[in-house]
């Protein structure tokens, strides 16, 4: 199986792909304007199917203006803006007759949010819809679909918002880079094969020949309690993404690596690339071998300058990087997966037509029972020998961790124990809780520790303003992020959308959320229409963000300032994890 595996990633790679005329073509480089680019503050989009080929085989996507990815909106700040999208998605399309596009992370009325059962109805086939909203912000944002898989089929942009102030760092050029994932199947069909065996992508289970390397390495009788330890919560350490590079194609600015999307410079001119992840599933590890990346804003939001080799960016989240290129023609940007299946490249060169080296992908982490929040040392533990210490005295022998009785634990760190809400306690649809949960914002995540490189990480992000608020949170909310691996069951304190009462805010008050994540999988969480202030392990103000990551077994908090009237998503934004229960209705109301 792993044979044919690589072999269809590199068919993969043969197939640039694009949108298609005519016979097909083959997309340009970014100095050939692969993706167009909309400027001023009246704009027209449609909405329509375009037919596309990413791996050699023609498919239909849902495109804006025949784009994918959609045109890259430039906006300025203090504009208002009107946007008339249009719906001419076929009576019959398989992505649905309605369509909708949300503003990410863009701060508006709540009718504008673009969100069909909460901001509106959605967009009817054969009708427009006019967004008119005032951009109270600056920095790098995207835009995509909130109609049922659309965002997958294709539906999604970059949204650039210019300062009206000069920004506190120069540059000589700016580059758009969008990565996202493709996929051939239906959306639909994707989603059903995920609640049916949402393993499938999983080739990398531990063998025998794993088993026998661990036991030399770390010994027999702690790699015996590892194996046991998965194997009664009928989990697995390799499971890191639920799809993968053998199911996805990976996108850079909507082609393939063998597109090659290029970004030109001279030698001595400083870059700003705008890197955002619009992808439905992937987390990206993105490096540039050779450069050096100075990180001048997260989630739109300036912060003040830190330099890696290589950051991760979540699902949903954007990043600014300045970087210098000289003392060679050409540098690859190299975007692997969370998992290590794939990748995705795009070269930065001083003329068209060049590349440089690829690097091999990394090492596919193993996720430990420190990872998941269950103890051991920290999170360096990786593998038997830190899990065979991560739950002493833990019974096993129900059919995970769900509804375990906190009370019974005699360690001297019982009092240090997370807590759950009654919700999850024998709850079929949660597998699993954490028992030990930290903020691990110095973590670069799995994958990327100690790799001989210099990895962001959250601990590193601090923005170039303090608290905007100032006051002490009133009150606080904790949620839990809840699943079942076999039954790709995601919710909020296992409770999913369909069934969870709305969190409702009063206007203008200061609240507290904090996130504990009870699965082995990791979540970026998104608010709608309000900021979420991400605090350190203290409590101070660190960042302000729009997007959270959570990985496995982390507890995180974060401000919100009410100050938004109306009914807002809340969500994880892995796309199949919100359409399977992982949101949320959040509703700023008048206080009583």
């Amino acid at each position: 199986m792993a044979v044919d595996r690589n072999r269809r990633i590199f068919v993969q790679g043969l197939a640039a792909g694009g949108v298609m005329g005519g016979l097909g073509i083959w997309p340009n480089s970014a100095t050939a304007n692969s993706t167009t680019e909309l400027t001023g503050r009246h704009f027209q989009l449609q909405i329509g199917e375009t037919p596309v080929n990413f791996t050699g085989k023609a498919r239909t996507a849902v495109t804006v203006n025949h784009s994918l990815p959609a045109p890259t909106l430039r906006w300025r700040q203090g504009d208002e803006v009107t946007v008339r999208v249009e719906n001419r998605l076929p009576m019959q399309s398989a992505y649905g007759h309605s369509t909708s596009i949300h503003w990410h992370g863009i701060l508006l009325p709540a009718n504008m949010d673009g969100v069909p059962g909460m901001s509106f109805n959605g967009i009817a086939h054969g009708e427009a819809y006019l967004y008119r909203f005032t951009l109270k912000q600056s920095g790098t944002y995207w835009y995509h679909s909130h109609s049922g898989f659309q965002e997958q089929a294709g539906l999604y942009g970059a949204l650039i918002v210019d300062s009206a102030e000069p920004e506190p760092f120069s540059y000589d050029r700016d580059y758009v880079v969008l990565l996202s994932d493709w996929t051939d199947l239906d959306p639909k069909a994707l989603f059903a094969r995920l609640k049916k065996l949402s393993s499938h992508d999983n080739y990398a289970k531990r063998t025998v020949a794993d088993f026998i390397r661990d036991a030399q390495q770390r010994g027999l009788d702690a790699t015996l309690s590892d194996r046991r330890m998965w194997g009664e919560m009928r989990m697995t350490p390799t499971d890191i993404s639920d799809v993968n590079a053998s199911t996805y194609t990976y996108l850079m600015n909507g082609t393939t690596s063998l597109g090659n999307w290029t970004g030109l410079f001279k030698p001595g001119e400083k870059i700003r690339l705008r890197l955002i992840n619009g992808s439905a599933m992937t987390y990206f590890d993105l490096r540039i071998p050779g450069l050096k990346m100075t990180v001048v804003a997260a989630d739109g939001q300036n912060v003040h300058p830190v330099t890696v080799d290589e950051l991760r960016i979540a699902v949903a989240e954007t990043y600014d990087v300045i970087v210098e290129p000289s003392g060679q023609e050409a540098f690859t940007l190299f975007a692997q997966d969370m998992g290590r299946t794939g990748y995705v490249s795009g070269t930065l060169a001083v003329r068209e037509g060049l590349r440089a080296p690829l690097p091999p992908l990394d090492p596919r982490p193993i996720l430990s029972m420190a990872d998941m929040g269950h103890g051991g040392a920290g999170h360096a533990g990786h593998g038997a020998a830190a899990a065979a210490t991560a739950m002493p005295g833990m019974d096993h022998s129900g059919h995970a961790m769900a509804g375990m009785d906190h009370g019974a634990h005699s360690s001297s760190n019982a009092s240090d124990m997370q807590t759950h809400p009654a919700s999850e306690s024998g709850n079929p649809l949660v597998d699993m809780q954490t028992m030990m949960p930290s903020h691990r914002l110095d973590d670069p995540g799995m994958g990327l520790r100690d790799n001989g490189r210099r990895v962001l990480s959250y601990a590193d992000l601090h923005s170039q303003f303090k608290d905007p608020d100032g006051r002490d949170p009133s009150r606080t909310i904790e949620l839990h992020l809840t699943g079942h691996m076999e039954k790709f069951a995601w919710s909020f304190d296992g409770i999913p959308f369909a069934g969870a009462e709305p969190l409702k805010l009063n206007y203008g008050e200061r609240v507290r959320v904090v996130l504990v994540n009870d699965t082995m999988m990791t979540h970026p969480i998104h608010l709608h229409g309000l900021w979420s202030d991400l605090e350190d392990g203290n409590g101070n103000f660190m960042v302000r963000k729009h997007t959270v990551d959570m990985p496995p077994g982390t507890k995180r908090s974060y401000r919100v300032r009410a100050d938004a009237l109306g009914r807002w998503a809340y969500h994880c934004h892995l796309l199949y994890h919100m359409e399977s229960g992982m949101m949320r209705e959040v509703r700023v109301e008048e206080g009583s």
